[in-house]
């Protein structure tokens, strides 16, 4: 991660913190590790995947605690849950710092990687433009295969 990076995610983590506070909503030890766990990494995740690296963190960290937590992490704005017609949600930690980012997702091991784009900024500016609308956030979202299947006709990324 780099420093920019890390110094975004503590204030997001203040943020989201402040949040809490706002809605009058206690922070326990097992939501603190899901905080710290959410606002120390760039690697998007799911529900599952937050419950692993957060009990690794705290052991008393409860798959209710994460499935209470993440509604209100999305509900802060500072995380984004994304649909990407799987069967469980996928949760990108990256929202707070840039919120109008693209991704490339394989569609055999679910690898994800976010891009942003200066030409592509310009061409849904000026097609929105055109349409009669204002740009409020925009979402690119290309799927394919990745490198290994390119390269070697199987993932070995793929989990199933």
């Amino acid at each position: 991660m780099s420093s920019s990076g890390t110094a975004v995610h503590i204030d997001a983590k203040e943020r989201f913190l402040k949040f809490m506070e706002g809605k009058n909503l206690r922070v326990t030890s097992p939501r603190m590790a899901i905080i710290d766990t959410v606002f120390s990494t760039e690697e998007h995740f799911t529900a599952e995947q937050l419950l692993e690296m957060a009990r690794a963190r705290d052991a008393s960290v409860s798959r209710a605690t994460v499935y209470r937590t993440l509604p209100l992490l999305t509900e802060s704005g500072l995380v984004h849950e994304m649909d990407f017609g799987k069967d469980y949600k996928i949760y990108d930690p990256n929202y707070a710092d840039h919120p109008n980012h693209n991704h490339i997702i394989c569609e055999d091991c679910d690898k994800i990687v976010e891009f942003e784009s200066d030409q592509l900024d310009k061409l849904e500016n000026k097609i929105s433009h055109e349409l009669g609308f204002e740009v409020k956030s925009q979402q690119l979202r290309i799927t394919g295969s990745c490198e290994e299947m390119k390269k070697l006709g199987a993932c070995k990324n793929k989990t199933s």
